[in-house]
């Protein structure tokens, strides 16, 4: 499915699916903006291939949600996991949850790899990225598709700051539990109300 939104002065086509229904193409392009955004950008540790940074959460059933111009390239990218199947935060960072047991139920969901960053400079550069009319408009239509769903709560492991930016952007967000310093930077599991931020 696809959903073309007007940000400034140019066309920004979303299109989400998953591996079944997205092309081959998308979903190689998907995989390369994740590896220039994480790998190459934020200096993350993740195994990755050939340029491509996939995991063992890329699976058949997981939901993309990828932003791109009119000229086709990439300017944002998420995925959606239901957490009634393995998923990052609770195979990965459970301590996040301070002792809590991960969610595990098919209307909670894991937003993951959320990134929208315009490498070539036209609409957003990436230090600013979560205040960028892509940012705002990816992330509404993740919220959209969550909700067509059924999805009444989203789970994802956060840095610490972005609790303060979702809700600026109007976003009905906090804390499953106090942040934890992983790998020398600083992360929280963070709740985001499908519904009430959706209606905001």
């Amino acid at each position: 499915m696809a959903a073309r939104l007007s940000l400034l002065e140019a066309e920004l086509e979303i299109v989400e699916g998953t591996s079944q229904s997205l092309s081959p193409e998308l979903l190689e392009g998907i995989a390369r903006f994740r590896h220039k955004v994480f790998i190459e950008t934020l200096g993350w540790d993740l195994a990755t291939k050939a340029g491509m940074e996939l995991d063992q959460f890329d699976r058949a059933d997981t939901i993309y949600v990828a932003a791109r111009g009119e000229d086709g390239r990439l300017a944002g990218a998420a995925r959606l996991l239901p957490t009634n199947r393995p998923y990052l935060l609770a195979e990965v960072f459970p301590e996040l949850m301070g002792g809590a047991q991960p969610p595990h139920s098919a209307d909670v969901w894991e937003l993951s790899r959320f990134a929208a960053v315009d490498f070539d400079g036209a609409r957003v550069h990436p230090l600013r990225q979560f205040s960028s009319p892509v940012t705002v408009g990816l992330l509404r239509e993740v919220l959209r598709v969550a909700a067509s769903h059924g999805v009444s709560r989203l789970i994802t492991v956060s840095p610490l700051g972005v609790e303060r930016l979702l809700r600026r952007l109007g976003v009905a967000a906090h804390r499953a539990a106090p942040p934890l310093v992983v790998d020398g930077q600083a992360l929280f599991a963070c709740w985001i109300e499908v519904q009430g931020s959706l209606s905001s």
